[in-house]
């Protein structure tokens, strides 16, 4: 066991220098250090507190916040402003991941605009006023005003206008970004629900014709589809309001759940489902099929908006069509709440008192769990999981940088084993009793099956080939 925690300590995770003493396949050796001891994790764990640590800041609380509290991953800064630990930064970088995956899939090109935005450019929209105290306004010491901007349409359309010469042979032109987004809420809750500073990935397309940003509009829906398919979350397309956006067609993507503060009707056969703002009156049948409405709350984690010239015939974004005049580009808006989509699907996903994971984006895939301090197991175990770890970090490169290993030691194994299961690790590979077995056999449990499995060193590696990253 000395061996083991002296290879993974603060001084083996440093640099090491090489040498005619160095061991053979020393760079391999370095690499494989990537795994992580908790003791070195900053992630203020307070799994043991009560259900009163989630109404930290005398916030209303849920599951997800009271969650996330409790296990270290983020810390009220002021009402509606969270600091991320570690792990929910790896989970969010993680997502930001997979998002670039589908946006690029689609042809997005990424940008990154000020979230500081000339008020000027706001009232050219009409937005300044429009939209109301919610838009954190601040002024520079020469009295020009500014915003701090909770989504981007203006400064995007204006960067696209400058182009002067922009041709149709370059449409259709996707940019996103994932920036910081600030909202001055009344009454932020709900931790990363609904806070005022927050992570959001927007999109916004200009086309040369209608048609053309219809496909466009069902293109990006397609990818974001897809994103929440590989979340494994159970989500759902609802027709919606245009807000202060705008537009004339509009899609938020909710996930369904009692804290939700949208109200949703959906059709039991799949053919009809609206948020229920965007309805006239009460309506209790599917307008296509007839069959009763059902009706839900959701967590909007998605938002996606067909716009039209709203804003490009405001900033005279302009584009040459094939006979050399001048066009106003067909635009949408294309959102995702990055920080509320970690939230939302703890929220969902979760029990009362453990973190489950979309396995895509968990911050550790692994968590590795020798003997006892002292164990009669402890040698032999603590061996035999090092080797199972090399062999891992040989197959499987990419869990190297993924794993954790917990080295609190002087705690039982059933001890580290509860807060593993609370904090959510895909898989967790014990080192107890039956490692002194012929052949060793390993406690591995499955968190996304939710199983228990007991395993030979070729059974976990075999096991664990089948975890896929982004």
């Amino acid at each position: 066991m000395a061996a083991l925690l002296r290879r993974w300590s603060p001084a083996a995770l440093g640099p090491r220098r090489r040498g005619c003493g160095s061991r053979p396949g020393g760079p391999e050796r370095a690499r494989r250090r990537r795994l992580l001891p908790l003791s070195r994790l900053f992630q203020p764990l307070n799994l043991q507190a009560g259900s009163e640590a989630g109404a930290a800041g005398g916030e209303p609380s849920c599951r997800s916040h009271r969650l996330m509290l409790l296990g270290g991953l983020i810390h009220p800064a002021s009402p509606g402003c969270y600091s991320l630990a570690p792990p929910a930064v790896r989970a969010v970088e993680k997502l930001v991941k997979a998002m670039d995956e589908e946006m690029q899939a689609v042809a997005g090109q990424k940008v990154d605009v000020p979230s500081l935005s000339s008020a000027e450019l706001w009232r050219a929209s009409g937005r300044w006023e429009g939209m109301g105290p919610e838009l954190f306004r601040l002024a520079d010491r020469h009295g020009r005003a500014y915003c701090l901007g909770p989504t981007h349409e203006e400064a995007v359309t204006e960067l696209v206008a400058a182009q002067s010469n922009l041709s149709y042979k370059q449409l259709p032109l996707r940019l996103y970004q994932v920036t910081r987004k600030f909202r001055d809420e009344p009454k932020p809750r709900f931790g990363l629900l609904r806070s005022r500073e927050f992570y959001m990935k927007d999109m916004y397309t200009f086309d040369a014709s209608e048609e053309a940003a219809r496909q466009t509009y069902e293109l990006v829906c397609g990818a974001y589809r897809s994103l929440f398919d590989r979340l494994g979350l159970p989500f759902v397309r609802v027709q919606a309001a245009t807000g202060s956006i705008g537009g004339t067609v509009s899609h938020e993507f909710q996930l369904p759940a009692d804290i939700g503060e949208d109200r949703l009707v959906l059709c039991p056969t799949g053919h009809f489902a609206a948020n229920v703002e965007t309805l006239n009156g009460e309506q209790t049948s599917c307008p296509t099929c007839g069959e009763k409405l059902t009706k839900t709350r959701g967590i909007e984690v998605g938002h996606t908006f067909y716009l039209g010239t709203k804003y490009s015939s405001v900033f005279n974004a302009v584009f040459y069509s094939a006979d050399n005049k001048p066009q106003l580009a067909e635009m949408g808006c294309y959102g995702l709440g990055v920080t509320r989509i970690l939230a939302a699907s703890i929220e969902v996903l979760s029990t009362e008192d453990s973190i489950r994971w979309p396995s895509l984006i968990a911050p550790y895939q692994l968590c590795l769990i020798p003997p006892k301090r002292g164990s009669k197991e402890e040698e032999e175990g603590a061996a035999l999981l090092e080797r199972v770890y090399d062999e891992l970090a040989e197959a499987l490169p990419h869990l190297d940088g993924d794993s954790v290993l917990d080295d609190r030691t002087q705690l039982t194994i059933g001890k580290r084993l509860k807060d593993a299961n609370k904090l959510g690790y895909p898989y967790v590979v014990v080192a107890g009793k039956r490692v002194c077995e012929d052949p060793p056999v390993f406690e591995v449990w499955d968190q996304n099956a939710g199983q228990v499995l007991f395993l030979t060193k070729e059974g976990v590696i075999e096991l664990l080939s089948k975890v896929r990253v982004p």
